[in-house]
Parts: C-alpha cells; sequence; structure tokens
C-alpha cells in the first residue's frame, strides 16, 4: 500500500495549520488546571511524569499500565483519587483528561498517539516519535486534522545551551560547516542483555496486549521491560534510541530536514546475547551541503573492565569557543513547554513534524544497515527511491485489531 493510501484509511487530511498556532480547543487560563493521564508508567514515564506535575496547575488524573508492578507504584504516586487502567482505550474514554503522556515501549507510540488525537487529547509521546517512518506520518496527520498540541521527547529542543549551538554555527562564526560528526557510546560488556529462554508470564500481563502490532512469539524477558528497544519489532537499537537525539539536533544546529542518501555498516561484535540490534554501527548520511557521521558503539573506554557509574570530567583542553553554558539536562523545560502550549494552543519546541523528521534519519540509518545498501532518499515524497526492498522497512504488517492505525 502506498503511504498516502495508507494514511488516508487512518485520517484524512485536515485543513492547513497555521505555522504558530493550533485551533479546534479554548485557550485554558493560567490558573486552570491540565488534566494528564499517564500511559506507561515505567523508569522514564515516571521521570518524565513527576517533573510534568511540577508545572504549576498540572496533575495526573489517571495511570496506564499493563505490568501491574508499574501501575500499583504510579497510582500511589499519583494518588487515591486518580484512575488506573490496564487498557489505554479505556483511559482515552475519560472525559476529564487533557493530555496524555506517552512513555511506551516504541512499537506502541503510534496508535496511543493517533487515538488520544482523534479523542480530542494533546500529546506528549517519548521518542523516536515511531516505529517506522509510515507511522510517523500517520502521527503527524493525526495531529493536524484534529487540531493537536503533540510533543516528542527530544528534550534538547528545550535546552538553551542547544539553542546557542545553533546560533554560532547559523552566524558563520566558525566558518561554513562541511562535516559534522556525532556519536554514542554505552558499556553493556561481555553479555548485554544475556540469553534468556522462554518463560512463564510474569503474573498479570497481557503479553498479547504488549505484543500488540507487533507479531507473535512466545514470552521472554529480554523483550520486556528495559531491554526491548534491542529486537527490531519494537525498537531501532542503538541508532534510534540514543541516535535520535543526537540526529535531531544535528538538524536544529545546521537547519537541515533530511538526508539525500545513507549508508550504514556494523554488527554485533563485542556483546555475545540474544539481542538483534547491532552492538557497533556507523551511519553516513549526505545532506544538501554536507555529510553526516554517526557511530555507536556499546564498548567504550571501561573495555572488558566493565562498566563505572558517575559523570567523567575531561580535562580543560583548547577549546574554538570559550563561552561558559549550561548543560543540565532540560526535560523540565521540556514538559513545562509541553504544558504552556496545551495552554496556548502554540505549537510546542518539538512539535510532531520535528520529531517525524528527525525519527526518519535514525529509521533510514537501520534501514540502510539491515539491507545493506545505499538507500537514496525523496524528502518530499517520503519514499525511498528504486528500492524495493529497502521500502518495504518504511512500514510493516500489524497484528489484528491493530491494523487500523
Amino acid at each position: 500500500m502506498k503511504r498516502r493510501q495508507f494514511i488516508k484509511r487512518v485520517v484524512q487530511t485536515g485543513a492547513v495549520v497555521s505555522a504558530t498556532a493550533l485551533s479546534g480547543k479554548d485557550v485554558l487560563g493560567a490558573n486552570e488546571r491540565v488534566r494528564v493521564g499517564l500511559i506507561g508508567c515505567g523508569g522514564r514515564g515516571m521521570f518524565d511524569a513527576k517533573l510534568m506535575r511540577d508545572v504549576p496547575n498540572a496533575e495526573f488524573v489517571a495511570v496506564c499500565d499493563l505490568y501491574p508492578p508499574h501501575l500499583a507504584k504510579a497510582k500511589e504516586w499519583a494518588g487515591t483519587s486518580a484512575k488506573e487502567f490496564k487498557d489505554f482505550r479505556r483511559l482515552l474514554e475519560q472525559k476529564d483528561i487533557d493530555a496524555v503522556l506517552i512513555a511506551t515501549p516504541d512499537h506502541w507510540h503510534a496508535i496511543p498517539t493517533v487515538l488520544a488525537c482523534q479523542a480530542g487529547k494533546d500529546v506528549y509521546v517519548e521518542k523516536p516519535l515511531a516505529h517506522n517512518i509510515q507511522e510517523g506520518r500517520t502521527m503527524v496527520e493525526a495531529a493536524r486534522r484534529h487540531n493537536r498540541v503533540v510533543q516528542m521527547g527530544a528534550q534538547q529542543r528545550s535546552a538553551p545551551h542547544y539553542a546557542e549551538v545553533a546560533r554560532i554555527i547559523q552566524s558563520g562564526e566558525l566558518g561554513r560547516v562541511h562535516f559534522v560528526r556525532i556519536w554514542n557510546y554505552t558499556n553493556m560488556f561481555p553479555n548485554g542483555v544475556g540469553r534468556a529462554p522462554d518463560s512463564d508470564l510474569p503474573e498479570g500481563v497481557d503479553w498479547d496486549m504488549y505484543l500488540g502490532p507487533a507479531p507473535y512469539v512466545p514470552f521472554n524477558k529480554n523483550r520486556f521491560i528495559g531491554t526491548y528497544r534491542w529486537f527490531w519489532d519494537y525498537g531501532g537499537g542503538l541508532v534510534t534510541d540514543f541516535g535520535i537525539h543526537r540526529f535531531d539536533s544535528m538538524q536544529q544546529i545546521m537547519k537541515a530536514d533530511a538526508p539525500v542518501s545513507v549508508t550504514a555498516s556494523g554488527g554485533r561484535y563485542g556483546l555475545t546475547d540474544g539481542a538483534e540490534t547491532p552492538d557497533v554501527v556507523q551511519v553516513t548520511y549526505q545532506y544538501p551541503g554536507f555529510i553526516l557521521s554517526y557511530e555507536a558503539c556499546m564498548l567504550n573506554a571501561h573495555g572488558a573492565g566493565g562498566r563505572t557509574p558517575g559523570n567523567e570530567q575531561p580535562s580543560e583542553g583548547f577549546r574554538m569557543q570559550r563561552k561558559e553554558m549550561s548543560a543540565e539536562d532540560a526535560t523540565a523545560s521540556h514538559v513545562k513547554n509541553f504544558i504552556e502550549c496545551v495552554r496556548s494552543r502554540k505549537k510546542p519546541a518539538a512539535d510532531v513534524e520535528i520529531g517525524h523528521r528527525s525519527t526518519i534519519v535514525a529509521h533510514l540509518g537501520n534501514i540502510a544497515y539491515r539491507t545493506g545498501h545505499k538507500i537514496r532518499w525523496d524528502a518530499a515524497k517520503e519514499e525511498i527511491v528504486d528500492d524495493p526492498e529497502a521500502a518495504k522497512l518504511l512500514a510493516r504488517q500489524r497484528r489484528k485489531p491493530w491494523a487500523l492505525i
């Protein structure tokens, strides 16, 4: 099915939306409460939610998770008046909810977002925006058709130091930039996620619901909480988990929208586990006017010596730019920006279209890696040029009843 046909089945193309504001909902006053529902109550979901509740006049009135321990902790945190659900669809039926925070595994980003937009609720959804490129475009179309504020969790968009770097580069102070290098290094040596056998379900878990649109497989703990992202059915490994932040910042700083071609290489070289995504990967993107090199590895300077928690403080060295900049995590500012936009109906810092374009970069890298092909990208049509095999990875078949999204 062509991308346009797919989108038409889900959401009909809506009217043009202003570049600065969204319509369709009354602007809330500064003292009116924004009532939020949390979908996905794991570590990142609770981290985001706690910061969002710190925003004046934001409150969580419902929580949802299919893993009972997470749901119980979230309910205790949210308070006795908050409703609890195992099925996000029931949460979306609640009329007293203005917005939802979605922090589920990647393969569960698109469907709740689209249904939330249809239900008239604004959405803060964690990165990457979607499991594949076709889902991402569907999310954009849903947000526009239903006039929803949809923000991706790319918190660096709300960070002053990234804005300052963008100013420096775009001002020409460093001259014209023709080569950009970004990277991520972590350490899971030597066993990674291990090789867990299939096993019985944890008590109270609806495994079929967890898999959702993904193919059915027996329960395996490595495909569940925390490590799902290393399997193609649910995530995209290093490139979509860590790389998405770097790609988004690069496109912001370089004022770039999309590459024209992509090549990649890598493999599972260092870890002896059962994961599928590469533990070493290098991706080269050609943009109009510059080259981007991205590299990621699950082995770092600690090597076989293991993983040491903490923050490394390098020596001063020589810097081209000596201006001091704050570099703390910007999630608090990012969730505040979202709540403010729910009230004002302005577009947020990491609007769904921005999130989609940055997530495309990550997905194209994985497609190049998985096929071994040089990918040529038509950004206007959001199509891979003259490569039917690679084009199949722009979307995927979804299990019923989730085929509608």
